[in-house]
């Protein structure tokens, strides 16, 4: 089986990287082209041994929240042709769920997710690394109607956590990662010609 091909989306929360995701999905299933996606939300740390209290003051916004040696691994088995035990994290609950989902290669493996770009050791793991850049109020707005609506949040409570650890590690980890993306991508999830020309990259990346 030939290896692979692994991209990689990376910006903020709220930046359009689930959009963005979904139209190259979209694109490729008209055309029949098996894509596998893999979520970094799915490996965050699993927090059982915790009470609900101090799960609740974690930072999600560090790059130690996410389990990334676990993700790592997935990655090269994928490489290798192997299936994968694909990990569900329950956001209400704030830790992850029993059950997991066998997920098998595929042609084309898409990773959406905060901290893609901004942990060293996974980059090499990468094909095409891919930075979606939006203003942070538009980022912002975004994330307090997801939250509110999907996640049970308060808008006080996400603009407290937003000041708190978003803001900050924005600043400190992932506005720094831009900087190793191959393609930097302005407007969000719907900017068509950048849509156009990562599908063009691929189709001949697989061809």
């Amino acid at each position: 089986m030939q290896s692979p091909l692994i991209i990689a989306i990376s910006g903020a929360s709220g930046s359009g990287k689930s959009l963005f995701t979904e139209n190259l999905l979209n694109a490729f299933a008209i055309q029949g082209q098996p894509v596998q996606i893999l979520r970094e939300d799915h490996y965050y740390r699993a927090q059982d041994h915790l009470p609900m209290e101090a799960r609740e003051q974690n930072n999600y916004d560090h790059p130690n929240a996410f389990e990334h040696e676990l993700l790592k691994a997935h990655l090269q088995a994928l490489r290798h042709g192997e299936p994968i035990d694909y990990p569900h994290y329950c956001f209400k609950t704030h830790t992850r769920l029993p059950e997991t989902e066998r997920l098998n290669p595929a042609p084309v493996i898409i990773l959406e997710g905060i901290m893609l770009l901004a942990r060293p050791e996974l980059l090499p793991m990468y094909d095409v690394k891919i930075f979606i850049d939006t203003p942070l109020d538009i980022c912002l707005m975004r994330r307090m109607m997801r939250d509110v609506k999907e996640r049970g949040r308060t808008i006080e409570s996400v603009a407290s956590q937003y000041e708190s650890t978003v803001k900050p590690m924005y600043h400190e980890f992932i506005e720094p990662s831009r900087f190793t993306a191959d393609v930097v991508v302005t407007q969000g999830g719907k900017n068509q010609i950048a849509l156009d020309v990562i599908k063009s990259h691929i189709q001949q990346a697989i061809q």
